[in-house]
């Protein structure tokens, strides 16, 4: 450390452009390669249309069901991973202000007391007892030394070190907030698909019992063909095989339907009870309005892209932060006080007061091991993060073109499910009545039922599958938040 008293500023001038040529020449960084991120997305998803991204559309008018809609305004309140990472945000915005402080003048106030023995034999204690105070008193013994001095501090960032620091703060508290913001779309599409999925199996359920109330129907013709001797007890006992595999089923229905309503409850922080939703006419629900827009867009819209491109910048700061550690740090120090050895002489002017000003500047010359390696670790995380960043963009852009693709062959395979269901719908009224007419045996009935239920089953689950593609679409084009 080369240490500078502002006595002579002839002297200190020519010791600090000697020091700095001296450190800079000593201290260069190594030159790294660093990687450049990657902006550049296809122009076009599928379509090759420029339309407006339906991320731009906030949820409270992307989703329409007013139940929904109060589910996930409470659960914005209430669920406690997103008050956790509120609080890491305010942890992140306090850690702007303290490295906000670290480049700002310190002033400390100091006060201090003591007693001090010293041998009479010694240069220091001859020295006191030979000297005379101007009331003819002699020093006391033991030495008493009272101070009261503010002190000045400074490190001047003369690299930007400190800055460039406080900056990278900066860019990780955007960070936490976009991660935030890609929390709450996870959790919005996350209630939204759950209640959707309810309200699937409440249909399910409501099509399992007017199945079973058909195959019961079917159960008593068929014991009274049975006394009129036209089937056998194998018949009977068919049908009420599958009665009562249908009625087992309900209950497995009604088991999932109790999760699934935990499941919401869980999501919007608080305890289990009965979800509110209107089920009917599930089928029949309008498809969302989704509309992907450009890729470029998912740059502006996605929080992930935009934390990762934050945390990309941070990085970059870092290694500049890291780099300035090479270069001389220059600091100012100052006290101005006073100070005596005896409470009653302390605020005695001017023989009391005591002041002294210093700068300090050092700069690493041999053994800088732990430097290199502190600017290679931000060189490497640099690197890191700008293959997350690329990653980021490439995982949303797959993201959104598979829904899409899944959503085009959903809608597809729906039309054919509903024009299944209707067939047999239409088949069991005919397999009856054949049956009665003893033109169709009881297993044409019984399969024909079973396929008309299976079908209804599926018309469900394609129709939940239809509405979750497109709460996935709006969530991976950046919306939600």
């Amino acid at each position: 450390m080369f240490k500078i008293m502002f006595k002579n500023k002839k002297i200190k001038a020519i010791t600090i452009i000697g020091t700095l040529a001296i450190g800079i020449s000593s201290c260069t960084a190594p030159k790294i390669v660093q990687k450049k991120e990657d902006k550049s997305v296809p122009e076009f998803f599928i379509s090759g249309q420029d339309s407006t991204n339906s991320a731009k559309t906030k949820w409270q008018d992307f989703f329409k069901d007013e139940y929904l809609k109060a589910l996930i305004d409470s659960a914005l309140k209430n669920n406690q991973e997103l008050n956790i990472v509120a609080q890491e945000i305010a942890i992140s915005n306090n850690e702007v202000m303290a490295k906000k402080g670290e480049y700002l003048p310190f002033l400390n106030l100091r006060s201090a007391a003591e007693v001090e023995k010293v041998g009479r034999y010694t240069s220091q204690g001859a020295n006191d007892a030979n000297t005379e105070i101007k009331d003819g008193k002699e020093f006391p013994e033991p030495f008493g030394n009272f101070v009261i001095a503010p002190q000045f501090s400074w490190e001047l960032d003369i690299w930007k070190k400190l800055r460039n620091s406080k900056k990278a703060a900066s860019m990780r508290y955007y960070s936490s907030v976009e991660g935030k913001k890609y929390l709450t779309t996870q959790l919005v599409s996350e209630i939204a698909h759950t209640y959707y999925e309810l309200m699937a199996l409440d249909n399910q359920l409501e099509i399992l019992k007017q199945n079973i109330a058909i195959q019961q129907n079917a159960l008593k013709i068929v014991k009274m063909q049975k006394k009129a001797a036209k089937v056998t007890e194998l018949a009977v006992k068919k049908f009420e095989a599958e009665v009562a595999k249908n009625q087992s089923q309900v209950y497995f229905i009604q088991q999932e339907i109790f999760q699934m309503e935990n499941k919401i409850n869980f999501l919007v922080g608080r305890y289990p009870q009965e979800v509110q939703r209107s089920s009917t006419n599930f089928i029949a629900l309008n498809s969302f309005d989704v509309s992907e827009g450009v890729p470029a867009q998912l740059l502006e819209n996605r929080p992930d892209i935009r934390q990762a491109e934050f945390e990309l910048t941070a990085a970059k700061l870092d290694v500049k932060s890291a780099k300035a550690n090479f270069y001389p740090s220059l600091g100012i120090t100052a006290n101005l006080g006073f100070e005596a050895f005896n409470p009653k002489y302390l605020l005695r002017s001017p023989e009391s007061i005591l002041y002294n000003t210093a700068g300090d500047l050092m700069a690493p010359l041999i053994n800088k091991r732990a430097i290199k390696a502190e600017y290679y670790n931000a060189n490497a995380k640099q690197t890191q993060a700008v293959f997350n960043y690329e990653k980021t963009v490439l995982m949303a852009f797959t993201e959104v073109l598979n829904l899409l693709n899944q959503m085009e062959n959903i809608d597809k395979s729906f039309g054919y499910k509903e024009d299944q269901v209707e067939a047999l719908t239409q088949s069991i009224k005919i397999s009856n009545s054949l049956f009665k007419s003893a033109r169709a045996d009881y297993m044409e009935v019984l399969m024909t039922q079973r396929d008309a239920l299976e079908a209804k089953m599926e018309l469900i689950e394609t129709k939940q599958q239809q509405i979750n593609s497109q709460i996935s679409l709006y969530k991976a084009l950046g919306g939600g938040w």
